[in-house]
């Protein structure tokens, strides 16, 4: 039995080749920890050194802007409860920050988090198509408000936000910015100084690395302190030993998404318009969500007229492998938080499905993908009305 299709690229990717190849040593014979001051250390320490500024290289950044942490969620954590803590400890009386109604929970519960410990959180609306605006940001900004976390690109219905602009406004008022930028890397190019950001969140295995591993980009300068207590390492904000493997294999999965990124982009373009196509010409009805144009390249997220979208892909299960939306998120039928923020209705909301492709997506798979989808759908609508 061969395996389903994968199309849930966006909930993780398979670790690339060229990641595993470089990652490989350094669970075998290097070995050393990198704080130690003889060869294995040494050379340990170089190979995190290297993974720097590979990941720095892909952003824009300087190496030592460049925190690797465990996973998205720590950056996103240490993001926001490390310059928290960080302008308390500086006397700073700032206490207000803004998110988007659409972001991750990495995000949003942090955010949580400094309202329980009295800080004031506005949550930002976004329009149809999931976008919110720095106008809207303008009029909720305050006198005490420290900082924004606006996330990049949404997890479900990869919808770009307007980064520079939103940035360009806390700039001229002092306020700190922070972007998620999980689901961008490999998919669409991220400069941190063209976006503008002060703290970028990046997950290794949204592009082609392992599980276990992110990065959270500090701009020189941003007042920012560890939100866990131990050693030294990572510049004081993280402490405890290295990854060295894990974190060799970020840096070569950013050197490959760096030097392949135009080429890939346009490969997933391709596909997920290929599917969308077949999509809505065999299934009148179906309905995209998220922003036309101004979204990743490689999601498409739809809703099928008539039909639960978790029994469409449950009909289709051992042909293919895609979700409903975010794999953080519950398992039951409830309205995604992003679509019901988008103001999606009830009956299109359940009838969502997320597909998105990766770089070992094909045409072929793309042709199959959609084929049983529209049979899969033709036999819910049946079942359905027999119902």
């Amino acid at each position: 039995m061969t395996d389903p299709i994968y199309l849930d690229y966006n909930a993780t990717t398979p670790v690339a080749p060229e990641v595993l190849d470089a990652m490989l040593p350094w669970l075998r014979e290097q070995f050393g920890n990198p704080s130690s001051t003889h060869a294995y250390g040494r050379r340990a320490a170089q190979a995190v050194a290297n993974a720097r500024r590979q990941v720095a290289d892909l952003i824009g950044a300087k190496p030592h802007e460049i925190v690797f942490t465990g996973c998205a969620t720590e950056s996103n954590n240490l993001a926001l409860l490390g310059t928290a803590r960080a302008m308390i400890e500086n006397g700073t009386s700032k206490r207000h920050i803004v998110i988007s109604a659409v972001e991750h929970p990495a995000v949003m519960a942090p955010a949580m988090q400094l309202r329980a410990q009295g800080w004031h959180v506005t949550v930002l609306p976004v329009d149809a198509f999931g976008q919110v605006s720095a106008e809207q940001l303008v009029k909720v900004l305050r006198d005490d408000t420290a900082f924004v976390s606006i996330m990049h690109a949404n997890n479900e219905v990869g919808t770009l936000q307007p980064i520079p602009e939103i940035a360009s406004v806390t700039r001229q008022r002092g306020i700190l910015s922070h972007t998620d930028a999980a689901q961008s890397a490999g998919k669409v190019p991220l400069n941190v100084d063209a976006l503008g950001v002060d703290l970028l969140t990046l997950a290794g295995h949204k592009f082609y690395a392992p599980k276990g591993i992110g990065a959270l980009y500090v701009r020189e300068g941003t007042p920012i302190l560890s939100v866990l207590h131990g050693a030294d390492q990572e510049h004081g904000l993280r402490p405890g030993t290295e990854n060295v493997a894990a974190i060799v294999a970020l840096g070569a999965a950013a050197a490959l998404a760096n030097t392949s990124l135009e080429t890939m982009a346009a490969h997933m373009l391709t596909l997920r318009n290929q599917l969308h196509q077949e999509l809505i010409a065999a299934i009148p009805g179906v309905q995209l969500n998220g922003h036309p144009e101004q979204r990743l390249p490689n999601t498409l997220h739809v809703s099928f007229p008539g039909v639960s979208g978790r029994l469409l892909l449950a009909e289709v299960a051992d042909v293919l492998a895609a979700s409903v939306g975010s794999a953080c998120h519950s398992e039951h039928d409830t309205v995604s938080g992003v679509l019901a923020a988008m103001g999606v209705d009830a009956a299109r909301a359940a009838g969502a499905v997320r597909l998105s492709v990766g770089r070992m997506t094909t045409s072929d798979e793309i042709k199959r993908a959609a084929k049983s989808l529209v049979m899969s759908h033709s036999r819910t609508q049946t079942n359905n009305r027999r119902g």
